[in-house]
């Protein structure tokens, strides 16, 4: 019994490589291929077996079923053992069965070719056919052309996702080691001036009148301070990172929490100029008033540091599922390619780096505790005219 199927055109090849190489998941890719050379090739089934990860094994990663009654599921079964000898032998392997008086759906044709790098390989894609005739040594020829683009597509895909798994690691290794430099940094100038001032009072060789000696006693109040914020922010980071930080959400008045806010910044900064903009009444929200003061803190003191002297506006209005509220300053504004990473932890805007003091933790925390309360948090700006920070919480 011979079968009539259509000649494979040049067209036709340059069709299935163009898909090959230009698919960004194989296994969409392979339904499409699947459908396209049915009309050269028939089969009943195809399954993919791919070495696990300790390469002695093959696991089923694709199987579909291309007609003539037989499942996908109940079939994967049939191309076990002649994946196996494929892999072993490295080589085509086909298997016809020797009863031809079985019925046509117990006696089937298998095809095991292997899926192969430049020095090993790696898995099988097995062709099933039900009943006659067998796979001619032309539609083998084909079908192996098909499985090394098959390889070429999953090899590609396989390192593209290793380059870019590589480029993370190797961004999260110079987030790492920036965060290193400026977490040292950090840290020795507020040991600095808390071991100076500290050892120029001990010194026995003069004597400081009570003024001088609060003003010495002061800055190693204020440094000290700072190291507890800068060590509290790594600890919050940590915990809000991992997931392990406990909210304490309740029913709060936001209103009353961001007037509590601006009171306790203006009596830290008595020069702080603040403007708190609510014209319509708003509705209580679950949240925790600890947490969301230190986000609203937070982004107070960002802006009386980066936009020092100019006016910060936070304006509060009601939508139809939460809260909105936008922290405004008409400082040096942020550049476009920065806005998106101002809120990843450790990073610090460039031009900031070596002229203000920070961690480059604040508005990573920012964003964590408003993720933990179902909200959102953005930032836009221009350059010469001020950020915006946008925070939405919903009402629930």
């Amino acid at each position: 019994m011979t079968e009539s199927l259509q000649p494979i055109e040049p067209q036709t090849l340059y069709s299935l490589s163009q898909i090959c190489w230009t698919a960004s998941n194989w296994k969409s890719a392979l339904d499409e291929i699947v459908t396209k050379i049915r009309p050269f090739f028939i089969f009943d089934n195809i399954a993919v077996y791919l070495s696990d990860k300790s390469e002695s094994n093959l696991e089923v990663s694709y199987a579909k079923a291309t007609g003539r009654g037989k499942s996908k599921e109940a079939d994967v079964a049939w191309g076990e053992s002649i994946s196996l000898e494929a892999i072993r032998q490295s080589k085509t392997i086909l298997q016809i069965p020797e009863d031809s008086e079985i019925e046509r759906f117990n006696r089937p044709f298998l095809l095991g070719i292997p899926l192969q790098s430049r020095n090993s390989k790696f898995g099988v894609v097995v062709f099933i056919r039900f009943g006659s005739p067998e796979f001619s040594q032309e539609q083998i020829n084909f079908a192996e052309f098909m499985v090394h683009q098959i390889s070429s597509m999953i090899l590609r895909q396989e390192h593209e996702k290793m380059i870019e798994k590589l480029e993370d690691h190797i961004k999260t290794l110079q987030i790492q080691e920036d965060f290193i430099s400026t977490l040292s940094h950090e840290l020795k100038n507020p040991i600095g001036f808390i071991k100076g001032y500290t050892t120029t009072l001990l010194r026995k060789d003069t004597s400081w009148d009570r003024e001088t000696q609060f003003e010495f006693l002061n800055i190693i109040d204020q440094e000290t301070d700072r190291l507890k914020d800068l060590i509290d922010n790594l600890l919050d980071s940590s915990k809000l990172q991992s997931g392990k930080a406990n909210l304490n959400f309740q029913v709060l008045r936001l209103d009353a929490l961001l007037n509590d806010v601006i009171s306790h910044s203006r009596m830290v900064h008595p020069d702080l100029e603040i403007y708190l903009d609510i014209r319509q009444e708003l509705p209580n929200l679950q949240g925790d008033p600890r947490r969301l003061k230190q986000v609203f803190d937070n982004l107070i003191s960002n802006s009386y540091k980066y936009a020092p002297g100019t006016v910060i506006k936070i304006r509060v209005y009601k939508e139809q599922s939460g809260i909105s509220i936008d922290f405004r300053d008409f400082g040096p504004g942020i550049p476009t390619a920065e806005l998106e990473k101002v809120f990843d932890r450790f990073y610090r805007i460039e031009k900031s780096v070596s002229e203000i003091h920070g961690s480059g933790l604040g508005l990573f925390i920012c964003k964590k505790i408003i993720e933990a309360h179902q909200g959102q948090i953005s930032a836009t700006s221009i350059l010469g005219k001020g950020t915006t920070i946008h925070i939405f919480l919903p009402i629930t």
